[in-house]
């Protein structure tokens, strides 16, 4: 996320975007069309349910604010009705805004969340249910609930996650507008006249998701309906979403984002992209629609200065749909050179006439055939510098490392087919794309199956050592019960044992806090919460929880995963909506009262010492992560002044495995020593992947207070003179192979909490490291911002930023090596 001054220019560029755009937009709405929800039922009249959501005993309190406070709310409590003619917004929004909650002037809270329960049913509604900070709307898994929109409806959308006040001006600032969800819903605009209606206003950055919803709006031409409409943000994650008619299916704008399974049924467009810095959309399938995914936008009618950065296309189809992809892409005279960047992998496209066209219409590329790899924009390859090839010439790259010249490296264009990348078999499902699997809700477990870690003996107050407490509750669960964390903060002391089959979710994300002396020590690290033991095989799901530190715990690794799938079972363990989060929140002594960021000072606050590393995959581990932020805070959440902190924490997300892994959405921002480091790993697939370097860095560097330590694998800066070279990695692969990356926002935006280097592009030299790169690694959809070098192998600049600007970042295709 970012809020400082040198991006106001580009966000108002957006801005203006949007006004230019038609103003029906905003406010679009339809009228009959018949429901098409994709085998999800849903009712006219509330019932109740066997949903565990709606059953369970609630027990969950805040630990550091008011004790009294009620974190789940159901909307009927709250005189909802769901009978499908009774207007339930005054009720619905009363369940949300209950008690003094963070809603406009607060910008963030995590001491207020709430979960707001909708049984089935079918929910009318004439203005926008609003989406305060920190809450989850949870319909009912069994039967889904139908949000319907009255004929009379007024205002943005149904859902609303960032109001605009007078004069514009939004409740939350957008790249904060972090920890929310919605899923298990239907949104039908069918009952508005079709000039208007939106299904959610989706403002959002990191920690937040979509899930299970499906949208049915109006058919035809005259239709202005759309079912999401996203205008800023920073970051999220959304899946299984199904669009119905509409003339937008989705209209996207946002820094980068991660798309999953999104279906797409008579639209006019499917997908319009606004603006992005990169965007994959992993497994969408397009049906019906005039124009399948539109990244055409440029600032200015008929010109080609577009707005659009980075899109990703992979494991997809388009059926029925004559225009595939339309881009304002022309090789050769883009404004900026790398705007418009596309990647297309394993890609159906037999039901399009046309799988890609330019601006005018003009046919790029054929329909009618499956696309295996397809891509514009700068492709770079070769495991040096110079073996870089150079495809179709714009310039050259003037390459350095640590300001040492290393030789011309030839920039590259292309729009055409490009090497499809070898992909292990491990990471494919049994259709040859890349392995997917859904967050576990539980549908079909009964509420008499959750064993609840307060009912255990756990008390969640913040204050009391639940380590044994909850060891004894993981030990003790069975092959079909669920182990269920009630909000509120748990304190643990020593490492507590995971086992190898077992299921754990969280009531809006509960807080597990490392406390003591057993992580005091950064020479003598251990793990907080340790996931199987080595060599073990099995089952482990984790949902809806936070990993924190209480205080500084230099020596803790908040989890290490050790557990392998069994043989047969792809994909059984893995963590979804699962945060790792050091400091800026109430509770964690790492706030700005004790971390305030201070750019004149050259000393180490010792008691602003997070933890030793955040997760660490070890080497015969398996995992799937899905929506994952591994965040050390840059700025407070809960105290008023809501200030930039400074917390060191020494290293983000350690891989190792040679197994299997797969991530979906994760950023990991402002770890010492690196964000993501691959060390001797194999069969890594990423998409997106996000991080920003510490704001305090260059003052100390990357090599304070954590000191290296090589039995993990960590980078010393060896070649580093000082400057602006030893600052924290985004991306480090060390002796790795079969890595594939599809999409990579990699960031540095401040030097010393100075800005100055935003201008210059060069906040720091080197970004990304590839080191003894083991082959078949591929970065596909790079972005960074103010690297000096793009990517760096075996010490050496490959890629520099030189011909590769685009509207913010810095952009390239694909590296590989």
């Amino acid at each position: 996320m970012i809020t400082f001054s040198t991006v106001t220019l580009f966000v108002a560029l957006r801005f203006l975007l949007l006004l230019v755009a038609p103003t029906s937009l905003v406010g679009a709405a339809p009228a009959t069309f018949s429901n098409q929800t994709a085998g999800i039922s849903n009712q006219t009249s509330a019932t109740s349910s066997s949903y565990w959501v709606a059953n369970i005993q609630r027990q969950g309190t805040v630990a550091f604010g008011d004790a009294s406070y009620t974190v789940f709310r159901n909307v009927q409590d709250y005189g909802a009705t769901g009978d499908g003619s009774t207007d339930d917004t005054a009720a619905i929004n009363a369940a949300i805004s209950d008690g003094n909650r963070c809603g406009q002037g607060c910008d963030s809270s995590t001491t207020t969340p709430a979960i707001v329960y909708f049984p089935p049913g079918t929910y009318l509604v004439s203005s926008p249910i609003i989406q305060y900070y920190y809450t989850q709307l949870i319909g009912d898994a069994v039967t889904i609930p139908t949000l319907k929109a009255a004929a009379s409806f007024t205002g943005i959308a149904v859902i609303d996650s960032d109001p605009y006040a007078a004069g514009g001006v939004n409740w939350y600032t957008n790249q904060n507008n972090f920890f929310r969800q919605v899923r298990n819903f239907v949104i039908d605009l069918t009952g508005q006249p079709a000039s208007t209606g939106t299904g959610i206003h989706w403002q959002v950055a990191q920690a937040t998701s979509l899930q299970n919803i499906v949208f049915n709006m109006i058919q035809g031409a005259g239709t202005k309906q759309q079912g999401i409409f996203m205008d800023n943000g920073s970051g999220g994650f959304m899946t299984d979403l199904v669009f119905n008619g509409g003339n937008y299916g989705a209209f996207f704008g946002n820094q980068q984002f991660t798309t999953r399974n999104l279906t797409f049924n008579n639209c006019q467009t499917a997908i319009y992209m606004n603006w992005d810095w990169v965007w994959t959309f992993k497994s969408i399938s397009i049906n019906n629609c005039g124009i399948g995914i539109d990244m055409s936008t440029v600032t200015v009618p008929g010109g080609n200065n577009q707005t659009v950065g980075t899109v990703l296309v992979q494991d997809s189809t388009f059926s029925g749909t004559p225009t595939g992809i339309k881009t304002a892409y022309t090789n050769g005279n883009d404004v900026p050179p790398s705007g418009g960047t596309l990647i297309i992998d394993n890609t159906d496209f037999t039901g399009t006439t046309n799988a890609v066209v330019n601006a005018g219409g003009a046919t790029v590329l054929a329909g009618g055939s499956k696309v295996s790899a397809w891509a514009q924009g700068n492709v770079f390859s070769g495991s040096s510098a110079a073996a870089a090839k150079k495809l179709s010439p714009r310039g050259t790259n003037s390459t350095s490392v640590n300001g040492t010249a290393t030789g011309p490296v030839p920039n590259t264009a292309v729009q055409g087919s490009v090497t499809a990348p070898s992909k292990p078999v491990v990471l494919l499902d049994g259709t040859g794309a890349i392995f997917e699997r859904s967050k576990p809700q539980y549908e079909t477990v009964p509420a008499s199956s959750f064993l609840s870690v307060k009912s255990a003996g756990a008390k969640g107050d913040g204050v009391t050592d639940d380590t044994q407490a909850i060891q004894n509750v993981l030990n003790s669960a069975t092959t079909g019960q669920v182990v269920y964390f009630d909000h509120g903060a748990y304190l643990i002391s020593s490492t507590v044992k995971v086992p190898s089959n077992i299921k754990i979710t969280g009531e809006i994300w509960p807080l597990i806090m490392a406390s003591g002396s057993a992580f005091s020590n950064q020479a003598n690290p251990a793990p907080v919460f340790q996931v199987g033991q080595a060599g073990d095989t099995g089952a482990v799901e984790m949902s809806d929880l936070i990993f924190e530190t209480k205080g500084a715990q230099p020596g803790a690794i908040l989890m290490e995963w050790n557990v392998a799938d069994p043989a047969g079972q792809q994909g059984a363990s893995g963590m979804w909506d699962v945060h790792f989060r050091i400091g800026g929140s109430a509770g964690t002594e790492l706030q700005s009262d004790t971390c305030a960021a201070d750019a004149t000072s050259t000393a180490v606050n010792t008691q602003c010492e997070g933890a030793f590393m955040l997760l660490h995959i070890t080497a015969q581990a398996t995992i799937y992560l899905e929506n994952n932020w591994f965040w050390v805070a840059d700025h407070e959440l809960d105290l008023s002044d809501h200030d930039q902190t400074t917390i060191y924490n020494g290293r983000g997300v350690y891989i190792e495995s040679t197994n299997a892994v797969w991530m979906y959405g994760t950023s990991s921002e402002h770890s010492q020593l690196y964000n993501y480091q691959l060390a001797n790993a194999k069969n890594v697939y990423m998409a997106i992947i996000q991080t920003e370097t510490p704001y305090y860095q260059s003052n100390p560097n990357a090599l304070s207070p954590f000191t290296p330590n090589s039995a993990y694998n960590d980078p010393t800066f060896s070649d580093c003179s000082g400057g602006s070279c030893d600052k924290s990695w985004g991306l480090r692969v060390v002796s790795s192979s079969a890595v594939l990356v599809y999409g990579a926002g990699l960031y540095s935006f401040f030097d010393n909490y100075s800005q100055d280097c935003i201008a210059t592009e060069s906040c720091q030299e080197n970004i990304v490291s590839i080191e003894s790169c083991g082959g078949d690694l591929f970065l596909w959809g790079l972005n960074t911002e103010a690297s000096v070098n793009m990517v760096a192998v075996d010490g050496s600049a490959a890629v520099t930023q030189a011909g590769n600007m685009n509207a913010f970042t810095q952009t390239i295709a694909e590296f590989s090596c």
